[in-house]
């Protein structure tokens, strides 16, 4: 078999793709992937950076915000490359181990946002529903812990995945469908039997991103319920307004990160272009548009990068 067929070594080569059908115009579509990556690149860099020097700005919920920052900084980092490759230079290989370090990457990191979008929302039902204790419950040390915390678990229930696909034998059609590498793809090009993968990969979606959604949409009753309690309209109006970023970052990552895997298990050929599209949309949006809904939603971080930019 030639090199394209073959890969059964761990120094074979898997072809990423671009938009199926749009070669021709792939160096145009370039142009709005390359402002995205240096909005996301930018803005998360400045958001980074304010909140850093600015002492008024140490406290939890800036914090989080900072951890969200980093994390869209590293998505961005690991898949923009490889995008920018094929829509620029029509570059379109990638060895097998740089696609395992890779999707280490974009799944861990993945995780990592959502355990830190479930911090946030806890911080959020803490300031909201026990005001009086929000200091002393958040405290710097516990969230440099709740931190630590995330980046281990994402790690740990990632490193598995990449021991199982590393012991596979790779031998069927090495062209993936994304400009990245993600496991769901990875692991149906080995010719071994992928039923440990399919089901450990399903299961750790769950055991993350669904227990923190969950746990998410739980914490939004209970806030809601704390709401209803405020007699002013006004008031509970000003309290809601507090939450408007933080749902929008939910709504940003979660909605094409649970579709995505089940469309990769359960979808036909019809779905391919939906996949294609939430694929862009689960690694791209998110790292643009978090700064952008931060520094509009909240004040005190839009005057200070006022300040910045036209001192």
């Amino acid at each position: 078999m030639s090199a394209a067929n073959d890969t059964k070594s761990n120094s074979a080569v898997l072809l990423l793709t671009g938009i199926p059908g749009l070669e021709d115009i792939h160096l145009w579509i370039s142009i709005p992937f390359c402002l995205m990556y240096v909005i996301s690149i930018v803005g998360n860099s400045v958001i980074l950076f304010i909140i850093k020097t600015d002492p008024s700005l140490h406290e939890p919920m800036y914090i989080f915000l900072s951890m969200l920052a980093i994390t869209d900084l590293g998505l961005s980092v690991t898949t923009m490359p490889t995008i920018l490759g094929i829509f620029l230079f029509k570059s379109r290989e990638i060895s097998l181990n740089a696609c395992f370090a890779q999707l280490f990457f974009i799944h861990s990191l993945s995780y990592i946002e959502s355990s830190v979008l479930l911090l946030m929302a806890f911080d959020r039902f803490v300031a909201i529903c026990n005001p009086l204790r929000y200091t002393s419950i958040l405290t710097l040390p516990k969230i440099a812990k709740m931190g630590l915390v995330c980046v281990l678990r994402a790690v740990a229930l990632i490193f598995p995945l990449l021991f199982l696909l590393k012991q596979f034998q790779y031998c069927r059609a090495n062209v993936l469908s994304h400009s990245y590498c993600v496991h769901q793809e990875v692991m149906k090009l080995a010719c071994s039997d992928i039923t440990v993968n399919s089901i450990y990969g399903l299961s750790i979606a769950l055991l993350t991103v669904g227990l923190d959604s969950l746990l998410i949409c739980l914490s939004y009753v209970m806030i809601l319920r704390a709401v209803r309690s405020i007699t002013s309209h006004l008031e509970s109006l000003r309290v809601l307004n507090t939450c408007v970023a933080h749902l929008s970052a939910v709504l940003l990552f979660y909605t094409p990160m649970l579709g995505l895997p089940v469309i990769h298990r359960f979808g036909n050929s019809s779905s391919h272009s939906l996949q294609i599209f939430l694929g862009y949309v689960y690694l791209l949006v998110p790292p643009l548009m978090n700064p952008i809904v931060y520094s509009v939603k909240s004040k005190h971080l839009r005057v200070r990068i006022i300040k910045v930019f036209f001192k």
